[in-house]
């Protein structure tokens, strides 16, 4: 007889809030902001495209997160940093609403033993169903509670059978300027780039994105397929990925290469070092409000215990 431990971040579906709880409260602050209740609010918290896909089947939740309060839908949906599809919070939402994700491929090479190409239909389904959908909240560094859904990272890294020369894992974004119009600038050198450390890849809290609030991702949140790494800065987590590589060496990376003294390789959360023009020792969450304050800045976002274990001996002043 088989019998299962569960993981310490795992937890029942019953134990997260509803969606539909959320929309109801949305429609709440949308009557207060009309009564001239909502000046606390944010503009995008009023207005924006809905985004959202399929419903996800079979998810799991995990405890991370779980006493934390998500950040609405609609706000998800509505700021967003994808610069393939304009510079402005709001301008992804706009143009990647009709944005095509089907069909997609990913194309996995470099330092493997199988490289190969894998839809991604076969990356949706391609684990058993007690493994292949993890709802995980997070706090964002740039100030949002998301529950994602996704599986780890490592699981997908494992089917090409990286070898012993894989130190790094690269990862790139598509570049296609008629379907992502933002690429007709040369506001950034595309395709966008990044990069993580194997251990990184490998970890467990390394996710590779399907859905948020339990639908596929909308375009302007990185459809069909996004990283998060949450003990990271938000700019680590590439988009609407290609192709992931295996390298011996340390791959470059769109912001490292743009910006080096302002955004370093391994943008871990660190409130003690800041970025150049400003602060990072507090954060304001989007949401709350600009008379809710601001919360302090984790190490590791919170995630120091699962990960410090990772920079053991680095000076992460150095290395930020």
């Amino acid at each position: 007889m088989l019998i299962k431990t569960p993981r310490s971040w795992e937890l029942k579906e019953s134990d997260v809030t509803d969606e539909q709880a959320f929309r109801q409260r949305r429609r709440l602050l949308q009557a207060a902001a009309a009564l001239g209740l909502g000046a606390a609010l944010p503009a995008h918290a009023l207005v924006g495209p809905q985004g959202g896909g399929r419903p996800l089947p079979g998810l799991r939740d995990t405890a991370y997160g779980k006493d934390l309060k998500p950040t609405d839908y609609e706000d998800i949906t509505s700021y967003n940093n994808f610069y393939e599809f304009g510079t402005g919070k709001g301008a992804p939402a706009r143009n990647a609403k009709d944005f095509q994700t089907r069909p997609w491929t990913v194309r996995v090479d470099g330092e493997c033993d199988a490289p190969g190409e894998i839809g991604i239909e076969d990356i949706l389904t391609g684990f058993p169903q007690e493994e292949r959908i993890y709802r995980f909240r997070c706090v964002e560094a740039w100030g949002m509670i998301v529950p994602w859904d996704g599986f780890p990272l490592s699981r997908l890294l494992a089917r090409f059978k990286p070898n012993s020369r894989a130190r790094f894992v690269a990862f790139e974004t598509l570049y296609d300027p008629e379907r992502m119009p933002g690429q007709t600038r040369r506001v950034l050198d595309w395709p966008y780039r990044e990069g993580l450390r194997m251990d990184e890849a490998m970890h467990p809290l390394t996710l590779m994105v399907t859905g948020v609030y339990g639908k596929e991702l909308p375009g302007q949140n990185g459809a069909p397929l996004r990283l998060i790494v949450p003990w990271k800065y938000g700019f680590k987590s590439i988009k609407s990925i290609v192709r992931i590589r295996f390298t011996e060496k340390m791959p470059r990376t769109t912001w490292s290469d743009m910006q080096p003294s302002e955004y370093g390789f391994y943008a871990n959360v660190n409130p003690k070092v800041d970025h150049p023009r400003w602060s990072q020792a507090r954060e304001r969450r989007i949401g709350e409000g600009l008379f809710s304050g601001k919360h302090p800045t984790l190490m590791f976002n919170g995630y120091e215990d699962e990960v410090a274990s990772l920079y053991k001996g680095m000076d992460l002043r150095r290395f930020f």
